[in-house]
């Protein structure tokens, strides 16, 4: 935030006041990798993840637990399986990383890093392969509106395609869904299974102007996502490179620096005029705000968090990596996907785990009475994309 009069209550969106700019000094940036080990989680980050996964408050304790050690393990992992690397994910039930592997000998490799290991039949290089060719099928020619998404899925070895409800038997939707299968076999047998999606087609979450704690552009309402230094990252639909951003209070902020969408949906927006930047996720009273520590990435099956001016804070699981998501404006590439509700002024907002950056809102379906699953774009892309460092306690 900028300087004022009144001092407000809580840390607005990853910004503070000018007058705790001595906290500030003591805070560090870093890069994308792990930060220093995680702090217990407080009593109402528990409560909260209890609520949304069903888990009672020591279930929720010792879940955070494992995934912050899955979190920290998975390059380890992936590094001991090599070129048989076949995709990782977290089982809930077990509490640990298992990793896919093609060979026995890298099998035994994985083990020794106290992951579990599963044999499966192909690589996570060729089944990101074959994904590969529908992102490219897709920046020739668009996706039809009745595919919703596409993506790989380590733990059954296959590429899913889903297609909205209702549109089964649209020829296009056929013909898409067999040249996949063409692709797929010609690349070794590689299973194509269709899943069937909401009826709703998938959307960006921005907003029209409207009151709340978020940033706006134009007539856009949007959320701030990750403190980086300089700034901060958002989503890419939110506005172009040059636009103006102002803050809750409608005071000057910055603009944005850089800019993609569709294809990727990201940005960043430089900062000044008297706000700064801090290593903050607004809890907005739902838990305490917490601190970023890091940008490990979590595995398929994880718990995750969104914070969002618009419905706060809400939690679910991971439930897929480099997914295609077919918006009408065009495919944006290599999304997470989770079933963590969100709504319109969400867009840009941040995905957490624990206490590890994942990502920015990006779109979805559904909302925060009824349901629904939201796609963010991993921050750690962000970063390297445009060269910028994440801010970290």
């Amino acid at each position: 935030m900028r300087r004022t009069t009144a001092v407000r209550v809580g840390l607005s969106a990853l910004l503070v006041l000018g007058s705790l700019t001595g906290a500030g000094t003591a805070l560090s940036t870093a890069a994308a990798t792990p930060g220093p080990e995680s702090s217990a989680p407080s009593a109402k980050l528990v409560s909260t993840l209890g609520r949304d996964l069903g888990l009672t408050e020591g279930q929720a304790k010792t879940r955070l637990r494992q995934e912050a050690a899955a979190m920290k393990l998975a390059p380890k992992a992936e590094r001991a399986a090599g070129k048989a690397f076949g995709g990782s994910w977290f089982d809930a039930d077990t509490g640990k990383l298992v990793v896919g592997v093609t060979g026995r000998q890298q099998a035994e490799a994985v083990r020794a890093t106290g992951a579990t290991a599963r044999t499966v039949r192909h690589t996570a290089k060729e089944l990101d392969a074959v994904k590969a060719r529908l992102d490219t099928k897709a920046r020739k020619k668009a996706a039809p509106a009745g595919v919703s998404s596409w993506r790989v899925d380590p733990k059954a070895g296959s590429v899913v395609i889903s297609v909205r409800r209702g549109s089964e038997g649209d020829a296009a939707v056929r013909a898409f869904v067999g040249a996949a299968k063409n692709q797929a076999g010609r690349a070794g047998s590689i299973p194509v299974t269709v899943e069937k999606a909401a009826a709703q087609a998938p959307s960006t979450l921005a907003a029209g102007t409207v009151g709340g704690d978020p940033y706006y552009t134009g007539n856009v309402r949007c959320s701030i996502g990750f403190s980086v230094q300089g700034g901060f990252v958002t989503a890419g639909h939110c506005s172009g490179a040059g636009a103006s951003v102002n803050g809750w209070d409608g005071s000057y902020v910055g603009n944005f620096q850089g800019s993609s969408f569709p294809g990727n949906d990201y940005a960043w927006v430089s900062v000044g005029s008297g706000w700064w930047t801090v290593p903050v996720v607004l809890g907005w009273g739902t838990v305490p705000d917490a601190l970023v520590r890091g940008s490990a990435e979590a595995p398929v099956g994880a718990s995750i968090c969104r914070s969002g001016s618009t419905t706060h804070w809400h939690c679910g699981t991971v439930l897929a990596k480099n997914e295609t998501v077919n918006y009408s404006q065009g495919a944006v590439y290599q999304m997470t996907k989770t079933n963590v509700c969100a709504e319109g002024g969400d867009s840009g907002g941040s995905f957490i785990s624990g206490d590890q950056a994942q990502g920015v809102t990006s779109g979805g379906w559904g909302n925060c009475s009824s349901g629904g699953e939201t796609w963010f774009q991993p921050v750690n892309e962000i970063l390297s994309t445009y060269g910028l460092r994440l801010h970290t306690a």
